[in-house]
């Protein structure tokens, strides 16, 4: 996996952690419907909430690479389990960002540790996509300011103590975008319905209603009006985590699937031995590879601050959770009948496969940056 030794090392503590502790539960991760608290349990005590995270503010100081080497591994053994990792990995993001350095230490380290779950609150009802067309509005009234809104589909609300909210400072579309953290508890800070998905069902996703909700200045992240740019930043960093998700769970599927193959027999052959079945192998282990391949790019040009990152974000989420859709429904066909019932795991990974395609700025949004960025840099 071109890894280095200390990045292999934290790998196979996490496989090993996925196989023994993590997948045997995942139907009923999947089934239950609640946040996998006894999981949860594990990755904070293994040190994987935090493991990119500077070891001053309780992470492990390790790299992008291991981060989602990391994503991966859990991905493959539960894709609802593996969205807690994800969704504080973006929660997190902006305060390492833009933080002040008592921010860092009052929320970063809580949530680096497991000790609490993070959520972000991005998305409404009429914005999704275009995240500067956001209407939750924070007021400036004193050295506070009165925020008031409504989120859609954020993961983990009414689980999480820390919230991350985008909100509009001023009618400027992207310049009067600012983030705000608030506590849970906070008077007016209230949660919606549970909402009932097709996939990852073992991550909570609530509405979140903001009604007059006071919070101090020193709640804001970074300047006033830098929230749009911040958030910008921060998806550079997490698509890549999203692109590891999905490699996961297009890996995972893949792994059920050959072995389902090699031991199913029909027309008294094994499925392995028909040609067609071969062909469809081989096209979703090179795929599931290039996926790994194109997130682990991305993660190490995090690590080396590359400017190209954009893009390279983008490839590796875009083109992961394709893949992740393509690989899971071409196991769930490969196992015909079986396939299509809940007594075998691929079913549930093609569920869980699509929202990896929705989430993080759709695919056709990323194609769009990507299209965006080529031409703006041209042929060289």
């Amino acid at each position: 996996m071109l890894l280095t030794k200390q990045q292999d090392m934290i790998v196979n503590t996490a496989k090993k952690i996925a196989k023994k502790h993590i997948a045997p539960f995942a139907k009923d991760v999947d089934e239950k419907g609640e946040t996998p608290w006894g999981n949860l349990k594990i990755l904070a005590n293994n040190g994987f909430f935090g493991i990119h995270v500077p070891e001053e503010y309780g992470g492990a100081g390790a790299d992008m690479v291991s981060h989602v080497a990391v994503v991966e591994e859990i991905a493959a053994a539960c894709a609802s389990t593996s969205v807690s990792l994800s969704t504080q990995a973006l929660t997190i993001a902006p305060f390492l960002i833009a933080g002040t350095e008592e921010q860092k230490r009052k929320y970063v380290t809580p949530m680096a540790t497991g000790q609490v779950l993070g959520s972000f609150g991005i998305t409404e009802s009429r914005a999704g996509s275009d995240v500067s067309g956001i209407k939750t509005t924070a007021v400036k009234e004193g050295d506070s300011y009165v925020l008031n809104g409504h989120k859609i589909f954020i993961t983990n609300a009414g689980e999480s103590d820390i919230y991350v909210f985008v909100t509009r400072t001023s009618k400027e579309r992207t310049r009067g975008i600012s983030l705000f953290v608030i506590e849970k508890g906070t008077p007016g800070l209230i949660f919606g319905k549970k909402e009932e998905k097709m996939g990852i069902r073992g991550s909570v996703t609530r509405e979140i209603y903001l009604e007059n909700v006071i919070v101090h200045e020193s709640n804001r992240i970074g300047e006033e009006g830098e929230g749009f740019k911040i958030l910008m930043n921060v998806f550079n960093e997490t698509r890549p985590v999203v692109g590891a998700q999905a490699t996961g769970i297009a890996r995972g599927a893949f792994e059920y699937c050959l072995n389902y193959v090699m031991e199913r027999k029909q027309f008294d052959k094994t499925l392995h031995q028909f040609q067609m079945v071969q062909s469809m192998l081989a096209d979703m282990a090179m795929k599931v590879e290039a996926s790994r391949l194109l997130v682990l790019k991305a993660a190490m040009m995090l690590d080396n601050e590359d400017p190209n990152i954009i893009a390279n974000a983008s490839m590796a989420k875009c083109f992961a959770s394709d893949v992740a859709m393509e690989v899971t429904t071409n196991a769930v066909q490969l196992l015909g009948g079986n396939g299509y019932i809940k007594d075998y795991p691929v079913e549930r990974m093609m569920r869980d496969a699509k929202i990896t395609q929705i989430y993080e700025g759709t695919n056709q949004i990323q194609r769009v940056i990507i299209a965006n960025q080529l031409i703006a840099k041209g042929i060289n």
